[in-house]
């Protein structure tokens, strides 16, 4: 396939993209994903606007992210992680109303209702960002509203060969599928100036693991902290989360003097511990985390990643033995000998991230990622003819 650029454009289009939860709300990697697409394909002639749903709406219902338009509507509701509003349906037509293209990231079940209540025939695609994995009992009774929802849909784009390959649901939809992984711009990163760079460097050193991400069940965080006792191994913890308070209390029940816990950092301070750690540690356990943007943060920053096989979009990013080193999940010694290898052979730490980089810029910038999703929207636009989509 042709990737195509501003110049085949004939017009602007614009994208609604429709998510439970975004900028300046929270700071996860969906919401990444949503940013780095953003700014690739209004590059290219693609306006962006995003619908989602707020506990600050009421302050401010209309909220601009650079060249994204961002229409917030309050919660009403929350069940089993689901953000729901009574008045949501109303905007949301209003919304689709200015779209040509409607691009859902799923899993959020609410988005799926709305779809459906709103009556619209606008062409719909859909980012498959996750099973739906810590619901699975109320599949039964969510199933037959996916699978509609589902149905409408013009295409399912899983993050990762890998993530297509494993979910059970998307096999009933390999017709309707492309593979079009996360990608990230480099220049969208701050630089790490010299005086931030030493600041942390006095504060931590260059010979410490990284991890970087929301502090959520499913990121395996319990895991890496009984992966430091006993280990000389120095561990950077950078996020905050709703199992924050309890990691904390386990790091001290173990007594780990190994461990830094430091919060919500900025965007800069972030880059800055990307640049001087010695590997990027990502001890996910749950099929919750397809993919891993910390990955591709460290791999853009050559550095090593040391992640679980989840049969996920994680190990697409991390290779085992080429980019990084990849153990069994929920496996505390494991973890901790990918620790030890990287910490007595520089080399081979710096190797793998040669390696990593290298894999970043083959597949996973973000001007491919905004390539192909322009060239996804332009075909369910009926602009190019229709072909197979299956990975």
């Amino acid at each position: 396939m042709r990737f195509l650029d501003a110049n085949d454009m004939p017009r602007p289009f614009r994208v609604l993209h429709v998510t439970k939860t975004y900028y300046p709300d929270s700071f996860g990697g969906v919401e990444q994903v949503i940013r780095q697409l953003s700014t690739a394909t209004n590059q290219m002639g693609i306006e962006n606007h995003v619908f989602t749903l707020s506990r600050k709406a009421a302050e401010m219902p209309e909220v601009h992210d650079g060249a994204t338009h961002i229409t917030r509507v309050p919660v009403h509701l929350d069940i089993a992680s689901t953000p729901m509003s009574y008045s949501a349906l109303s905007r949301f037509r209003q919304a689709v109303s200015q779209a040509d293209v409607l691009h859902y990231h799923y899993p959020w079940p609410f988005g799926d209702l709305l779809h459906l209540m709103g009556g619209t025939s606008k062409p719909a695609v859909l980012t498959y960002h996750s099973d739906v994995v810590r619901q699975r009992l109320l599949m039964p009774v969510y199933q037959p509203l996916l699978r509609r929802f589902f149905s409408e849909l013009k295409a399912i784009v899983p993050t990762s060969p890998n993530y297509l390959q494993s979910s059970e649901l998307l096999q009933d939809y390999r017709d309707k599928t492309e593979v079009i992984p996360i990608g990230l711009d480099e220049r969208s990163y701050p630089v790490a100036e010299p005086d931030r760079l030493a600041y942390w460097r006095q504060q931590a050193g260059e010979e410490f693991f990284l991890f970087v991400g929301m502090l959520r069940y499913y990121k395996g965080l319990h895991i890496l902290l009984d992966a430091c006792a006993n280990s000389s191994s120095k561990v950077i913890i950078v996020g905050a989360g709703p199992v924050e308070n309890d990691l904390k209390q386990q790091a001290a029940q173990l007594g780990l003097k190994n461990v830094l816990f430091l919060g919500a950092v900025s965007d800069e301070d972030k880059v800055a511990l990307l640049k001087l750690c010695r590997a990027v540690v990502f001890p996910s356990h749950l099929r919750s985390e397809a993919f891993g943007v910390t990955l591709l943060e460290g791999a853009m920053y050559a550095k090593p990643l040391i992640s679980s096989e989840i049969g996920t979009g994680s190990s697409y990013v991390n290779v085992d033995g080429v980019t990084g080193l990849v153990v069994p999940p929920n496996d505390p010694p494991a973890l901790r000998e990918a620790m030890r290898r990287f910490d007595t052979d520089k080399a081979l730490a710096e190797r793998m991230g040669r390696q990593a980089r290298a894999r970043f810029e083959e597949l996973f910038t973000a001007r491919q990622m905004g390539q192909s999703y322009a060239a996804l929207y332009r075909r369910v636009l009926g602009k190019v003819p229709m072909a197979s989509m299956v990975a």
